[in-house]
């Protein structure tokens, strides 16, 4: 008899047992992450640059854009392009400018690694165009900037309403658009039909929604107010994952237009069962004035004597009209004519008033004064001798 062995030799396990296993031992290893963290970037985080080396090879083929300018940019874009070639030439993109067609274009070359270089060579030419200094434009060759040109030239019909609301959006010396940039983290210029962006992509959201909104009659204070909440809510980290409708505010929209009210008002009569009365018929009205009955001369002759009665009064009113012309106007009196005074003067009470005035010391002395003082006077210098 063969011997049994003392233990019993396991089967090996398949491939499926040996996933199920290393899954249950990953589950038991890993530990429990909180979602808010999974959906917020750490703050410092950068994403590393695109370097030669991610693409040593380059590009296969040569890529290139252009854009037209306007003619009043050509001074402003003769003086900087040495500056935007030097700013593109560091990414081996070649800038060329044709100042007889009035069109900027950007092309790749052999260097070029970077295959997005050429979209924001696009974009700066673009900016430029749309009146943006070299200063700021020049940023959009940074990672982590983005641009926006919103086309508002076509929101609003009657060109009146449309520069009232473009000059809302700009506000009182710029106070609005400037409140927008800090609150946005975005450079925002306003030129003619378009509104240029310059900044992170959260922030070109919300400047999008703001000119869209102002252009819609919603003024921007509104979007402002809102905003500023929402930057005070971003930094309580425990609200990260909750809604913050409950604290954001709701503006009604009112219309205050009123009605404009018809010229002629239709009153309403009041119901009557009844049907209205039959007008009466010309041959009803003859029978009634008994015209219906006089011959067919007769009614003739006093046709005319109508027409020629209707047309004396028409000459008498022409011929009054013209008289009008040659009647004087009334004339106002030059001197209005004092009434007589039927009161009678009293002489003596004047004498009395006069002899009275010559008694009192006014303007020269009387000749007996004068007489004494000369005497008074002779008798001092005498004395003095």
């Amino acid at each position: 008899m063969a011997a049994v062995p003392e233990e019993q030799a396991e089967p090996e396990p398949g491939p499926k047992h040996r996933e199920k296993q290393k899954n249950k031992n990953k589950k038991k290893a890993a530990p429990a992450v909180d979602e808010s963290e999974l959906l917020t970037v750490p703050d410092g985080w950068k994403e590393p640059a695109f370097t030669r080396e991610d693409n040593p090879k380059g590009l296969l083929e040569e890529s290139s854009f252009a854009t037209l300018f306007p003619k009043y940019r050509e001074a402003y874009l003769k003086e900087c392009w040495p500056l935007v070639q030097k700013a593109l030439g560091e990414h081996y993109v070649n800038a060329a400018l044709d100042l007889i067609e009035g069109s900027m274009t950007v092309t790749t070359t052999k260097k070029t690694f970077d295959p997005y270089a050429i979209i924001r060579a696009r974009d700066l030419i673009k900016l430029l165009a749309r009146s943006v200094p070299f200063e700021q434009a020049v940023r959009i060759l940074q990672d982590d900037v983005a641009c926006d040109i919103i086309k508002i030239g076509s929101l609003v019909r009657k060109r009146e309403t449309f520069i009232k609301r473009r000059a809302r959006l700009l506000g009182p010396k710029g106070s609005t658009l400037k409140a927008l940039e800090l609150l946005t983290n975005c450079y925002i210029m306003v030129q003619g039909n378009t509104v240029s962006a310059l900044g992170p992509f959260s922030g070109l959201k919300e400047v999008r929604k703001v000119v869209l909104d102002t252009m819609k009659n919603i003024h921007p204070i509104y979007n402002i107010k809102t905003l500023m909440i929402k930057r005070e809510l971003a930094k309580d980290p425990e609200l990260r994952t909750q809604s913050w409708e409950r604290f954001l505010p709701k503006f009604k929209r009112k219309n205050l237009k009123k009605r404009k009210e018809p010229k002629k008002k239709n009153t309403k009569k009041e119901y009557t069962p009844f049907p209205p009365p039959q007008p009466e018929s010309q041959i009803d009205k003859e029978l009634a004035s008994g015209e219906y009955f006089l011959k067919e001369r007769q009614k003739k002759r006093k046709r005319m004597e109508e027409i020629k009665a209707k047309q004396a009064d028409a000459v008498k009113r022409r011929q009054e009209e013209r008289n009008k012309a040659f009647i004087p106007p009334k004339e106002k009196p030059a001197v209005k004519t004092k009434k007589a005074s039927t009161e009678k003067i009293d002489i003596e009470a004047i004498k009395e008033k006069v002899k009275n005035a010559k008694k009192k010391k006014l303007g020269a002395l009387p000749e007996e004064e004068v007489k004494l003082k000369m005497a008074a006077d002779e008798k001092k210098k005498k004395k003095k001798k």
